[in-house]
């Protein structure tokens, strides 16, 4: 195992009475001791055993997270933003303990601007409550991970999904923030503007920082035309080889695909079961268009030229709205759908990401990694943009599986890497991840970080153990 196991064993002190007192008596019944409400703030869909915080505070808006933050630090109270748990690594256990605090309660959307392509959000807006917002309003937001996540948790871990190849991951658009720093001042990082450059880049520092710099209080993001005319499609392989080069002959040359996603046999054939969907139980691509009706017509032809040349079958459109619905719902709940595999499991998840170039080397050496293993595993991701996921289904009480799939996990990590890839594309670093980013940017590197927390959080109370260990 990596050393973030050692994080878990983190001294936790008592929560001071005063400030339980304190905060009791501001928020009333949104402050919370209950067993029960602490262990759902202390669990996600990590591999990790929960850890929960010693409390949660439920705020509903930013002078309210504002004033926790003053308390805590006051009394040196270690505290974690909350959404809605999604984390896959960790990012949001309480291993220190302190105060959770719940932001999923600031859920206004603030304002839309149609005609600037851009919405503010409070922390706690998902991005299906955001579209659903503007669904009538010929725009949307295109950043999709699985899970219904809060805008606040997917600026907070840089968040990508399956639109990325075409719109990019929250990096590119997110255009300005509100955030609590940990002396509990409210800062702006930026405005409405397409670009700027007035100073440092403060936005981009803290997206990604996983809640270790501050608090995120207000998103404002981009927006983008729904375009004329959708379609998607499936196909499927006898080899991963056909996929992968057909997934890297569509992106070099060029052709503006919206979503290309990669399934292995074994995630197929959960989610049939899972979904009930009646997939060919293969190695699989799911492949969306958008642009003018002639040229999502256009884009497809091209694609499926390429998929038959690699021995593509079975190519299969889906041009209603209900059935492109279906089946990206099924590719959304494929890590779910894979759980069932294995009922009791979890998910350990790489996230590794290379250049396009090297995808094949990469996916294909990932496969004979996992060969190796002795629980069930699958292949799947967004590797349009040279992202995908290898996951193992352990037994969390079995401490022989947890070490041999972090050995694989590992070796699929280290091979990314010597690609000139990332150990994390999307799921940012959490606990899990410590080793893999000193592997990947350098003892210096990492130490770096470590002098822009302690600027920012000398008394270490934001999100602490997360990242890096201070």
């Amino acid at each position: 195992m990596n050393d973030s196991n050692l994080v878990l064993n983190t001294f936790r002190r008592p929560l001071p009475e005063a400030l339980a007192q304190a905060l009791r008596e501001r928020f009333g019944e949104r402050f919370s001791v209950a067993q029960a409400v602490r262990d759902h703030h202390g669990r996600d869909e990590s591999p990790f055993p929960a850890a929960a915080p010693d409390a949660v505070v439920y705020a509903n808006d930013t002078a309210e997270v504002a004033e926790v933050v003053r308390l805590c630090r006051t009394y040196k109270v270690p505290l974690i933003p909350f959404g809605i748990g999604s984390s896959l690594e960790g990012a949001l256990l309480a291993v220190q303990g302190g105060i959770s605090i719940d932001v999923s309660g600031m859920n206004r959307i603030v304002a839309i601007h149609p005609e600037d392509l851009t919405a503010t959000v409070q922390a706690g807006v998902t991005r299906k409550q955001l579209n659903d917002a503007l669904k009538d309003t010929g725009i949307f937001f295109p950043i999709d991970p699985g899970a219904d996540a809060t805008l606040g948790g997917m600026a907070a871990t840089r968040a990508s999904g399956t639109n990325a190849v075409r719109y990019g991951t929250m990096r590119e658009n997110v255009l300005a923030l509100e955030v609590v720093t940990a002396e509990g001042k409210v800062i702006q990082t930026g405005t409405r503007a397409r670009k700027s450059a007035a100073g440092y880049d403060l936005t981009r520092l803290f997206v990604g920082s996983e809640g270790t710099l501050g608090i995120f209080t207000e998103i404002t993001v981009r927006l983008y035309p729904q375009p004329e005319a959708v379609s998607a499609a499936v196909v499927s392989f006898d080899e991963i080889a056909g996929a992968v080069n057909t997934v890297i002959q569509t992106i070099q040359v060029g052709i503006p695909v919206a979503r290309c996603e990669f399934l292995d046999s074994a995630t197929v054939q959960a989610l049939n079961a899972y979904a009930k969907t009646t997939l060919r139980e293969a190695t699989t691509l799911f492949f969306e268009f958008h642009g003018s009706a002639s040229g999502v017509r256009e884009q497809a032809d091209l694609v499926e030229q390429i998929a038959r040349e690699n021995g593509g079958q079975d190519f299969e459109w889906a041009t209603r709205p209900e059935d492109r619905s279906r089946l990206w719902n099924a590719r959304h709940n494929a890590f779910f759908a894979l759980l069932q595999i294995r009922p009791g499991c979890r998910g350990i998840s790489t996230d590794t990401c290379v250049p396009i170039s090297r995808l094949a080397d990469s996916l294909i050496g990932a496969r004979k990694i996992l060969d190796r293993a002795s629980v069930p595993t699958a292949i799947l991701g967004h590797v349009g943009d040279g992202n995908f996921h290898a996951i193992l289904l352990i037994d969390p009480d079995n401490p022989d599986e947890m070490a041999e799939c972090e050995r694989l996990n590992s070796e699929i990590v280290s091979l990314a890497l010597s690609m000139d890839g990332t150990c994390t594309g999307e799921h940012g670093i959490g606990l899990h991840k410590m080793e893999f980013l000193r592997d990947e940017i350098g003892e210096d590197g990492v130490d770096l970080m470590r002098r822009i927390k302690e600027a920012l959080d000398p008394d270490h109370i934001m999100n602490p153990g997360k990242i890096f260990q201070c």
